[in-house]
């Protein structure tokens, strides 16, 4: 396996991790749609969450949030209409974004709630 994949599963197990520790309740996690992928879906206080890890080796030539294109948002939000009817959630959604920076043998983790909005046709 690449280095780049190496530091993205480590950003996915890390941002899970995050995520655990703060009361969520991890669903799915590279849960596949057609050819569309979603990193990590969980559930808290009643929201489904769908949370979009973006990870880095370093902040010095993109932060990884900026990462999230609105094409990708168009593919996530695609994705998560498929995760709702295939598992027939009623209730409300959020996406968020978790951007993960090895930082010496800890991480560095933001978590932008509310990250984005389903963008409307």
């Amino acid at each position: 396996m690449s280095a780049h994949n190496d530091i993205g599963n480590a950003g996915e197990e890390r941002a899970q991790a995050y995520l655990r520790e703060k009361g969520y309740k991890i669903r799915h996690t590279n849960w596949h749609a057609q050819k569309f992928e979603l990193d990590i879906v969980a559930e808290k206080d009643g929201l489904l969450i769908i949370v979009e890890v973006k990870t880095r080796s370093t902040e010095n030539f993109e932060h990884p949030e900026d990462a999230v294109t609105p094409k990708k948002i168009r593919n996530i939000v695609q994705a998560a209409q498929e995760y709702i009817f295939q598992n027939n959630w009623e209730g409300e959604t959020r996406f968020d974004i978790i951007s993960v920076i090895p930082s010496g043998q800890t991480f560095h983790i933001e978590h932008i709630e509310d990250a984005f909005l389903p963008p409307i046709n």
